[in-house]
């Protein structure tokens, strides 16, 4: 069940023996988040799913963001506490849990919190499951990113004009691809990789979270239902404009593996180099995201970018997921292009 947890006075609540004080809610019931069309099976082609930011930069912003209902039975809340023992702001991710399914769910995603011990992944800092009469919640206390996400500085950079320079965007995909070699190593996939659930440290280093979307790396599917269902899975849990094309129509017989998350680490990147996903747009317009990804995709020139950049997107974004790099060879030609070390200062973003 985890740690134990209480309410001891208004505004205030104690989990693992330690006491953390409300500063104000950072999400509640209906989620703020860019339009980048995660959604549920049922609302897909329609309406962008919402999700939650461990960081204060969507509060009070200027987006102008929809509200939409969370593809799962239980709703979430985000809550900045901070630790009255440290002194450090905390996000307090409250899961409100209907039925089992929501609190194993919930269990899962703190599960697969703890398997890590890396600078690149999220790390949960504590868990429990509280009663509420019939219901429960699930409490997951994780660290507090002042900075936001990526998307965030991708945003700021574009009201301004301004794009990530490469060597900025080669150390933050460096740092991304470990994470992801880290979840490779542990024989699963992140699933649903983009600029919202990729968190900057004090020092602008890549964090990956949201880690409820992941499973094992290696799907062998063995007939039509097993298809379905896990194409069904993907259309609620893989956000639509950062989804892989072997998911949107998965094979009677074949096999689903990591590389999943390499396609959506190309959408990063474009998303890195010009300011938006490569499919966004596609699917805000209201255009079908199924079809548009079964093309090759057409890179813009531009000034800003070497060729070794531009080629390395064009790996990640092949259609045929057979063809796709694996992490490892990905990271061995990123550190190759990494800048040397007495400039390394202006990489950090």
């Amino acid at each position: 069940m985890g740690h134990a947890l209480c309410v001891c006075s208004r505004g205030t609540v104690i989990i693992d023996n330690k006491r953390y004080l409300f500063i104000q809610k950072l999400g509640e019931g209906f989620l703020l988040e860019p339009p980048l069309g995660r959604v549920s099976a049922k609302w897909e082609g329609h309406t962008p799913h919402q999700e939650i930011l461990l960081g204060l930069s969507h509060v009070g912003d200027d987006h102008d963001p929809s509200l939409t209902p969370l593809a799962h039975s239980g709703f979430s809340y985000v809550d900045l506490v901070e630790g009255l023992h440290d002194g450090h702001f905390y996000a307090l991710k409250r899961i409100l849990c209907h039925e089992q399914q929501d609190r194993e769910e919930a269990q899962r995603e703190a599960d697969m919190h703890r398997l890590f011990s890396h600078p690149n992944i999220l790390r949960l800092v504590a868990y429990c499951l509280r009663e509420r009469g019939a219901k429960h919640e699930a409490w997951l206390l994780l660290p507090f990113f002042k900075r936001g996400t990526l998307w965030n500085e991708i945003e700021r950079l574009k009201d301004k004009g301004n794009f990530l320079t490469e060597d900025q965007i080669l150390w933050l995909l460096l740092g991304i691809c470990r994470g992801l070699e880290a979840i490779h190593a542990k024989g699963y996939a992140h699933r649903d990789l983009k600029p919202t659930n990729i968190l900057l440290g004090d020092e602008g280093q890549p964090v990956l979270m949201d880690l409820g979307s992941m499973n094992q790396a290696c799907i062998n599917v063995e007939g039509s239902r097993q298809a379905l269902t896990l194409q069904d899975w993907a259309a609620q849990r893989c956000t639509i404009s950062y989804r892989a094309p072997e998911l949107f129509s998965v094979q009677s017989h074949c096999v689903i593996d990591e590389r999943t998350d390499v396609w959506s680490l190309g959408c990063v990147l474009y998303a890195m180099m010009f300011g938006e996903g490569p499919y966004d747009m596609v699917f805000q317009k209201g255009d079908s995201v199924a079809l548009a990804v079964q093309n090759q995709l057409s890179i813009p020139q531009s000034p800003r970018h070497s060729s070794a950049l531009r080629q390395l997107l064009a790996s990640m974004m092949t259609v045929d997921p057979h063809q796709r790099p694996h992490i490892p060879l990905l990271l061995s030609q990123l550190e190759a292009l990494q800048p040397p070390a007495p400039g390394q200062h202006t990489t950090q973003i």
